[in-house]
């Protein structure tokens, strides 16, 4: 009888989950053997950089101490300019090209200082086998995909290989294959025939352990570095074969440095280069694995084991979050067109056309009291009723989002309290509903998004459908006050008006849901009335800073048909004029003061506001005057940056009524000490305010380059000398600029008058001139002594003969010398290829090189300037200088004017406080934010919680009990346990944990028959 176990193959016994990892990638970018490579080449390098120089680095740093000193501040710069970028993806585009920006720059000075070779590194010789493999590579490559995708169009390989080849790709592994020939050429070399080196070093120390016969054992070997390194060299990576055992490659290869053996050499070398076996190796390998994976199907359908499978599904389901608005970018095309909507907002809308009035004349009801499409009851007739108030969201996606998550909560329970606070009914959004302009993408983006994912809309929401009806009412339900759902009224801010409104109008008055909130709104101004004689006005302040008279004419109907006696009003706007009048010294929303005073008299018991990014209560100290409004609430923390609170601290009167301060949030303590940041984090938040602040500083010294009399600060012998000349040097820098450089001091002028209009109008203006003076003073000093600092770095590097010593392209002819004494070219493959490519291929290396000779343009253009004067360059040279120079001023100025600026916010807010919107949008905080939820209960007074969260999540995941009830039966979102999709990866760390109450107070309903009277009295008309 025959087994029954099956003969067991090769293709049996391998694990083609290990296959698929090596000859495929899960990602398209970077490959997982690129990954490898990459690892192996830099294991390689510190090996290699480590058996040659280890026992003799110490020694060699020490007498090159001066030369490792200026890599010390060289590198310093450097990587103060590339700290923002650290640990970033390849998006944004600009961090990705800061990256490739810093390299080039960086490769192109440490390739003409000196003391590199004593780590094995010889830079110029590195950079340039570098450039020539790499160009090769990409070329030859290019071939290769060109022919295979021939073969595939006529149909010679597998249907499934039509798929274009990633160009990224390429030239990654085209970078590691060059990376690596570098590698093993500089410890290598190209030595055809090697040679036994004779060691007479004598070690001491522990090295004289090892007696004759243990130095022969491999570890021995180990020890002894340098011996150990050339038997790898000539036994792992020895020459393949000579040309003579290739026939058909012998006019097609490039050939290995003869090297002499015994005191005689050969007429010429007839080995394969060992650099061009590795190279060819490496290409073959690469077009192996393209081979078999296009022509099995696997590159396109990424076989993935199990827990690769789950990775990438993890890394999938995460929100697609915005981050915080860069208030501070010189490269984004939204704050520029945010700037350019504001000012036609101002010159257009302010005085000349009001949407508000275009709403009031498609009103078709006169009496205000009738007025369906302003004025709603549907909640009047209940016993108690829950409401939220929210406002400036639209941000950061993470920091809306935890707003709007714990606002979709079923209920909220306190910990520490241990209250529970069921979800509001109705959702009030005090404006500013998108940043930093308004438009369909940040609308839904900023807003809609997390709000839907918060609480999803209905199933038969779409997105594209415009609300021509209002209110659309579910399937079903006939009037509003059977909805049971909770619902959304918004009034616009300041920044939905920059458009004129119209983004507002079709997205919250022509809409009807604002993710599972129904909105019932049809116009930008409203009021509520709520149970036990509760009312809400929601008025729009458009860019006025105040209701226009269409408005106050409704409202003011409104109170005298309507409102009681009794009853009480909250007053909701958009920016809280109490707080920013008093700081601005000014006097504005003069209808909304007339309507509160003459026609509410006392009955508005709260006003309440967002515009500023904080928390803020204040209640009115008791006194025989009438009291116009009891309490004053500021609360615009729902998903935007973080303001101040210390600044506002001394507020304390509105309408002749003292005020005290109940709350803050944050504390006014820990608001003087977030400000702290600007001086630490300013670079870090705003990294992309390098594009204004370089060009800022290289316009000021423009005129002041080069410096060629520096000879007074580099003979002083002593180091206090050395500070003295250099500070003098400064000054004379300064004076000169005044007199002679007339671009650098109209860059200065335009400065100051810049900062001194960039210093807001509440100070006075000869202080206002003093903190400009102050200010440019600072930016100027740090420009002069930074320029001053290259000059004389790039005079030190000539004096030492390391720059202004060849000319252009030193780079390229120092590596033609070098090419053809150590690669031979007997047969004239080079001279071939050159006459192929009609010279292309010489001369771009030559021009790719140049771009890695900027130092070196540099000192030749000053030598000629310094001895010849500036008419010595044309118009092309000077060009050429002056953007060689600004390639490495602007990357040590960039650090610096970040610093200066923001240690200038960080003193104007903590000690003039003022700045207050630019220093801490500078910060971009997306932590500290809350909301606060109002309880009208059955005795008719009003309970104000406000919930804050301290920190917000920055990761997310899916939340696998709103994941389970997706799959039951489909109901409205709020009927759901679990409404919101996602929930913070760290449970401690999620919003619906760690919020708190951080204000709490109660405004009672019933009202005093006599303050009526007395308020009667004092109203004069």
């Amino acid at each position: 009888m025959g087994s029954d176990k099956q003969p067991v193959g090769l293709l049996d016994t391998l694990n083609m989950e290990k296959v698929r990892t090596i000859f495929t990638h899960t990602y398209p970018y970077p490959h997982e053997h690129s990954r490898h490579a990459v690892i192996a080449v830099f294991i390689g390098c510190l090996f290699f950089i480590s058996s040659d120089n280890m026992h003799t680095l110490i020694q060699k740093l020490d007498s090159n101490i001066k030369w490792w000193s200026m890599y010390a501040c060289l590198l310093g710069f450097f990587y103060f300019f590339s700290s923002p970028f650290i640990g970033k993806t390849i998006k944004p585009s600009y961090s990705n090209f800061s990256r490739w920006y810093i390299g080039w720059i960086l490769v192109a000075a440490l390739y003409h200082l000196p003391s590199f070779q004593s780590m094995g590194v010889d830079m110029r010789m590195n950079l340039s086998l570098f450039l020539t493999i790499y160009i090769s590579s990409i070329l030859f490559l290019l071939v290769f995909h060109i022919v295979f995708i021939g073969l595939w169009y006529i149909g010679l390989v597998a249907r499934v290989a039509g798929r274009r080849p990633a160009i990224l790709t390429i030239l990654q592994n085209c970078a590691v294959i060059s990376v690596a020939c570098c590698v093993f050429y500089s410890h290598c070399g190209n030595r055809a025939i090697m040679r036994q080196k004779t060691y007479d070093r004598k070690y001491s120390g522990w090295f004289t352990l090892w007696n004759k016969e243990e130095r022969n054992s491999w570890l021995a070997k180990f020890v002894r570095m340098n011996e150990f390194k050339d038997q790898v060299c000539s036994s792992w990576f020895a020459p393949v074969g000579s040309a003579t055992d290739y026939p058909f490659l012998s006019k097609w290869v490039i050939y290995g440095e003869l090297t002499c053996s015994g005191g005689s050499c050969g007429e010429s070398a007839d080995e394969i280069s060992p650099i061009y076996s590795l190279w060819a190796t490496f290409i073959g390998l690469y077009i192996a694995n393209y081979v078999v994976e296009r022509s099995t199907g696997w590159a396109l359908t990424h076989p993935v084991s199990q827990k690769e499978f789950e990775k990438l599904k993890k890394k999938q389901m995460k929100p697609d979050f915005l981050d915080m608005v860069p208030w501070y970018s010189g490269t984004s095309a939204d704050l520029f067109k945010t700037v350019f909507d504001l000012l036609v907002s101002v010159t257009v809308f302010v005085g000349r056309f009001d949407m508000r009035m275009m709403q009031a004349a498609m009103s078709k009801v006169e009496d205000a009291a009738k007025q369906d499409d302003l004025l709603y009851d549907q909640f009047s007739e209940q016993d108690e009723l829950w409401f939220d108030f929210m406002a400036d969201t639209g941000d950061g996606g993470n920091s809306s989002y935890s707003v709007a998550r714990l606002l979709a909560q079923p209920s909220i329970r306190i910990r520490d309290s241990k209250i529970t606070l069921p979800r509001a009914n109705l959702l009030f959004i005090g404006g500013d509903l998108a940043y930093p302009n308004p438009s369909a993408f940040t609308y839904e983006r900023r807003l809609f998004r997390p709000f839907e994912y918060a609480l999803q809309p209905p199933v038969w929401y779409k997105e594209e459908h415009i609300a021509v009806n209002k209110p659309e009412l579910p399937r079903g339900v006939t009037t509003l006050k059977q909805y049971e759902g909770p619902q959304c009224f918004v009034i616009p801010g300041n920044h939905d008006w920059f458009d004129g409104l119209q983004t507002f109008m079709r997205y919250i008055c022509h809409k009807s849901w604002l993710g599972g909130w129904f909105m019932p709104q049809k116009k930008s101004y409203f009021a509520l009335q709520l149970p036990k004689g509760w009312w809400v006005f929601g008025l729009d302040l458009a860019l006025h800073c105040d209701i226009d008279v269409y408005q106050f004419k409704f409202f003011s109907e409104l109170i005298r048909e309507k409102v009681g006696e009794s009853d009480s009003v909250i007053i909701m706007t958009h920016e809280p004029n109490w707080l920013l009048d008093w700081y601005w010294d000014d006097v504005t929303g003069q209808n909304i003061s007339h309507l509160i005073r003459d026609h509410l008299r006392g009955r508005c018991k709260l006003r309440m506001a967002g515009d500023l990014h904080h928390y803020m209560r204040h209640s009115y100290v008791p006194s025989e005057k009438p009291v116009y409004v009891q309490h004053l609430l500021v609360n615009g923390c729902g998903g935007a940056f973080l303001h101040p609170t210390h600044v506002f601290s001394n507020f304390n009167n509105l309408y002749g009524t003292s005020y005290e301060s109940k709350a803050s949030y944050p504390s006014f303590e820990d608001s003087s000490r977030i400000a702290l940041g600007n001086i630490l984090k300013f670079r870090k938040k705003n990294w992309q305010f390098d594009f204004i602040g370089g060009i800022i500083y290289f316009i000021l010294v423009f005129s002041m380059f080069p410096q060629c009399k520096l000879d007074h600060i580099l003979q002083d012998d002593t180091f206090s000398g050395h500070i003295t000349s250099f500070l003098g040097t400064v000054w004379d820098a300064f004076i000169y600029m005044l007199g002679k450089s007339y671009v650098s001091s109209a860059g200065a002028f335009f400065l100051l008058v810049t900062a001194v209009t960039f210093v807001p109008s509440k100070v006075s203006r000869k202080r206002r001139l003093i903190i400009g003076i102050l200010h440019v003073s600072a930016h100027l000093s740090a420009a002069l002594i930074l320029m001053l600092l290259l000059e004389l770095g790039v005079e030190t590097c000539i004096r030492h003969n390391l720059l202004a010593t060849s000319g252009y392209h030193t780079l390229y002819e120092w590596y033609r010398s070098t090419e053809s004494e150590h690669f031979p070219d007997p047969t004239g493959l080079r001279a071939r290829i050159e006459q192929w490519t009609f010279g292309l291929y010489p001369a771009c290396i030559k021009y790719l090189m140049s771009a890695f000779d900027v130092p070196e343009v540099m000192a030749v253009s000053r030598n000629n300037i310094c001895k010849n004067g500036m008419d010595s360059l044309s118009r092309g040279g000077a060009a050429i200088y002056y953007a060689s120079v600004f390639l490495y001023f602007w990357v040590f100025s960039t650090p610096i004017v970040s610093l200066v600026f923001g240690s200038y916010l960080y003193i104007c807010i903590n000690w003039l406080h003022i700045h207050f919107d630019e220093a801490f949008s500078s910060l971009r905080i997306a932590n500290y934010k809350s909301f606060t939820r109002f309880h009208i209960n059955p005795k008719g007074d009003l309970e104000v919680y406000t919930l804050a969260v301290d920190k917000v999540p920055k990761e997310w995941k899916l939340d696998p009990s709103w994941e389970g009830e997706s799959k039951l039966p489909q109901n409205q979102s709020h009927f759901r346990k679990f409404p919101s999709k996602w929930r913070s990866v760290s449970s401690q760390q999620d919003p619906v944990n760690t919020v708190r109450i951080v204000d709490h107070f109660v405004i009672e309903q019933t009202v005093k028959p006599e303050f009526v009277a007395s308020v009667n009295g004092s109203v004069a008309h």
